[in-house]
């Protein structure tokens, strides 16, 4: 099944604006839209980062989605279950966030290392009352992402924790020498130093990580950067918490205050079909209407201005655009499934969500210039997975798809491009019908993702190229007659994408047929 699951792909992507679409067949109403595309003009480098994923120790994201054990009768590999490893390594996990989320600001290192029967047991206070048992650590973390060939981005303790605490453990995993810490790290079974690529001091220290205004942060930051100390060949990325949305206020005290001890600022976003944690529904995942699915999408496309917004401050104070902004936060948040642990966060993933995940990357490509991470939440069984398991089952959910069509972007370089076609509207909302992205892949190839939100209706998309003349075009579809359309463990392969031949050139010009509510990626050579 996995094999079947994880077949091979020859896909493209690249751009942002918008347009419409239809289903897999004709569609008998249909819109028109144009784009042009300046294959002369290249942009920024989309950064492979952008691909990142998060994994919390939240629900069952680590437990039984990852981590097993060497004993579990599940196919495992030193504990880690192959089949989610596989599919993980298909898509080429670029980076990966840990512990946390909220759990980061309650975890101490040590807790996580050693012998794993005698590791302490905790209550996970944050996600559920449940027992967090450490059988998952530091070694293991590092281990996983050598597995998954992965960067490693550490969110450190500032919520209760220490300088000390912080530093100690910075120390156990990127030293040489033969200190004490180091000494320990070889006799828990790791002779050299791991490599340490980012570090991100506490998370959401205006929530969970502290409850802090922004100018207290400011002055923890600066105190805790300090204290990042690691030989020079292995030196990480510091990442300042940045704000929720739009809180605009906390980005410039921040860059103002410690912008010359930062690598990189941290902003979370999601996207909820109520617009607002304050409500008590978020929205459904199944069971939505039309009006659910527009409203949705333009809370999904405000991280847009969001962006703008937060770069435009970032350049006030870093004009040079040393620091990046990473988007260690997204996705969507609805209700939990009914019957399962409200702390776990556990939620069905659909064709909606594939819509949204090509908006948002589509919109991080556009950024591409500041944006050079963003970490999807989360990685497994948690909110807007890439998979869902029960106990030795698995499945691969439309978003994953999605990140796997979009794999040529991964260090491509974005090309210039406009879009025009008519708005999608229901009721008194609207958006854009077609949003696409534009790049010069890493093999040399023109790719094309092309994002259609209007359930309804399909768009024709005539191209033209402005100094290319591909000749050839192959690509993928993911698309169904419902907006609900998802996968399930007894029929796992629902939706998952299709070989798409809708892109046809006549001159100078191509014609992209896009169906109603899908997701396109064409390469053009």
């Amino acid at each position: 099944m996995l094999k079947k699951i994880l077949r091979a792909v020859t896909v493209g992507i690249a751009a942002w604006p918008f347009a419409a679409a239809s289903s897999l067949a004709a569609s008998p109403k249909s819109i028109d839209a144009t784009l042009t595309i300046h294959a002369d003009k290249p942009g920024a480098k989309i950064d492979a980062n952008i691909y990142g994923q998060f994994m919390e120790h939240l629900g069952r994201n680590v437990y039984e989605g990852i981590w097993v054990g060497e004993n579990s009768p599940i196919p495992n590999t030193r504990g880690f279950r192959n089949d989610t490893i596989a599919a993980l390594k298909k898509i080429k996990v670029p980076v990966l966030r840990w512990p946390g989320g909220c759990f980061a600001d309650e975890y101490h290192w040590r807790d996580g290392i050693g012998e794993r029967s005698k590791r302490p047991h905790r209550v996970n206070t944050h996600w559920g009352g449940v027992i967090e048992p450490n059988e998952f650590g530091t070694h293991e973390f590092f281990e996983l992402a050598e597995m998954l060939g992965a960067k490693t981005y550490l969110a450190v303790n500032v919520g209760s924790g220490t300088v000390q605490e912080m530093a100690e453990w910075i120390e156990y995993i990127t030293s040489p020498s033969e200190s004490t810490l180091a000494k320990e790290r070889r006799a828990n079974g790791r002779d050299k130093p791991w490599k340490l690529d980012y570090v991100g001091v506490g998370n959401e220290p205006w929530g969970c990580g502290g409850d802090m205004n922004a100018q207290y942060y400011s002055d923890e930051y600066k105190k805790y950067a300090l204290n990042i100390k690691t030989p020079r060949d292995n030196r990480p990325i510091e990442v300042a918490s940045g704000p929720y949305g739009d809180g605009y206020d906390w980005t410039e005290t921040v860059m103002k205050n410690a912008v010359k001890q930062m690598g990189a600022l941290a902003l979370h976003y999601y996207t909820l079909p109520s617009g607002s944690f304050d409500t008590p529904k978020k929205g459904p995942a199944l069971n939505f209407t039309e009006a659910d699915w527009i409203i949705t999408l333009k809370h999904t496309l405000s991280i847009d201005e969001m962006i703008r917004k937060h770069s435009a401050i970032m350049d006030k104070h870093d004009p040079e655009k040393k620091v990046g902004l990473y988007v260690d936060e997204w996705g969507s948040w609805y209700d939990v499934e009914p019957g399962t642990n409200p702390g776990f966060l556990f939620q069905q993933n659909t064709l909606r969500d594939a819509v949204l995940a090509g908006l948002n990357l589509n919109v991080f490509h556009s950024h591409a210039e500041r944006v050079r991470m963003t970490n999807i939440a989360q990685m497994i069984n948690v909110l807007q997975a890439m998979i869902l398991t029960d106990k030795e089952k698995m499945l691969l959910t439309p978003t994953y798809h999605v990140f796997d069509m979009y794999l040529p972007f991964q260090d491509s370089t974005s090309l210039a491009s406009e879009v025009s076609a008519p708005e999608y509207k229901l009721g008194d909302v609207t958006i854009p019908s077609v949003s696409v992205s534009a790049a010069r892949a890493a093999n040399g190839s023109l790719v094309l993702a092309l994002v259609n939100t209007d359930p309804n209706k399909g768009a024709t998309v005539k191209t033209k190229i402005a100094g290319a003349a591909p000749k050839k075009a192959t690509g993928r579809v993911l698309t169904s007659a419902a907006m609900n359309t998802h996968n399930t463990f007894d029929k796992p392969d629902a939706l998952q994408p299709a070989a798409f031949n809708g892109a046809k050139r006549k001159g100078d010009e191509w014609s992209i047929e896009l169906p109603a509510k899908s997701v396109v990626v064409v390469t053009l050579d």
